[in-house]
């Protein structure tokens, strides 16, 4: 094990090296700041893995990222090699006690341009904490709002799997939705709730808000139901899906272990060539608006 820790790091320094001694080819960046939430109710269809790799190839080609990570267990926040112990000021403290979002923003260590907003454990208590809160489900809205998210080309937020205040909160904080989905049996159970959620915030409490992106994940070519899936997504939701497919892969799992994004972790891997490629149709799709 301490083996493996110590190749990591290497790893990690080698592929620092490598990136700061060169700038990958940009891509178009938006006229103004997209921010986009990444959520599904549905766990275990890559969410974090979405969000954490998406942008990390985004800031790999030039633009300024922000992740925002609302999901209690810190997963995207561990990714992205950020430190998120409990002591650590948090989103928590953003969401319940006010703390300005740039006081805990902070740089992902490997890639220049991309940071991140860390969540920690005290995050899990937030869905209670919240239901006595003024204005609840724009919490993190009114945060954003009094940072200057203009600095940044995306922002993006990782979310919980639920359609709780957390979720919520997200929804109500973007002007985008990508919403991930895995080519595997069950690949619209629940959806349709989700879908009524949007329609609820929309009405309600965020009229910009808009299902711009759909992803497929854990596509395993070899099997003929991956292939209906993903025929059947498409047919569902048209243009909207993204004509990269995410492959599963081993690397892909295997790189927040070592606090690095698949981008970092194996460059070479279908997986971070996948997530490369999908970050690339995002970027050239919302230029072209």
């Amino acid at each position: 094990m301490r083996e493996a820790l110590k190749d990591a790091k290497v790893s990690r320094e080698t592929t620092s090296k490598t990136m700061s001694g060169r700038r990958e080819k940009e891509w178009p960046r938006p006229p103004e700041c997209r921010i986009i939430t990444i959520a599904n109710q549905k766990g275990g269809v890559g969410k974090t893995t979405t969000s954490v790799n998406l942008a990390a190839s985004l800031a790999m080609h030039g633009a300024r990222v922000l992740v925002v990570d609302l999901d209690p267990q810190g997963n995207a926040s561990t990714a992205l090699g950020v430190e998120h112990r409990a002591d650590v000021p948090s989103i928590y403290n953003v969401l319940i006690e006010d703390m300005p979002l740039a006081d805990i923003v902070v740089p992902a260590p490997d890639i220049p341009g991309l940071f991140c907003a860390p969540a920690n454990l005290n995050l899990a208590g937030a869905e209670i904490e919240l239901v006595s809160k003024v204005a609840r489900e724009s919490r993190l809205r009114r945060a954003l709002d009094s940072y200057d998210t203009e600095q940044f080309d995306y922002v993006l937020i990782d979310c919980p799997p639920s359609l709780g205040l957390l979720t919520v909160n997200a929804l109500v904080g973007g002007n985008e939705l990508l919403i991930p989905i895995q080519c595997e049996y069950y690949a619209l159970e629940g959806l349709g709730q989700l879908i009524r959620t949007v329609d609820l915030v929309k009405a309600h409490l965020n009229p910009v808000l808009k299902v711009s992106t759909i992803l497929l994940t854990m596509y395993d070519a070899r099997t003929r139901l991956a292939a209906q899936v993903a025929e059947d997504v498409r047919n569902h939701f048209g243009d909207i899906v993204l004509n990269t497919v995410i492959p599963r892969s081993v690397r892909v799992s295997e790189a927040p272990s070592y606090g690095q994004s698949v981008i970092t972790y194996d460059p070479g891997s279908s997986g971070a060539l996948a997530y490369s490629e999908a970050a690339s149709e995002m970027a050239h799709r919302g230029a072209a608006k």
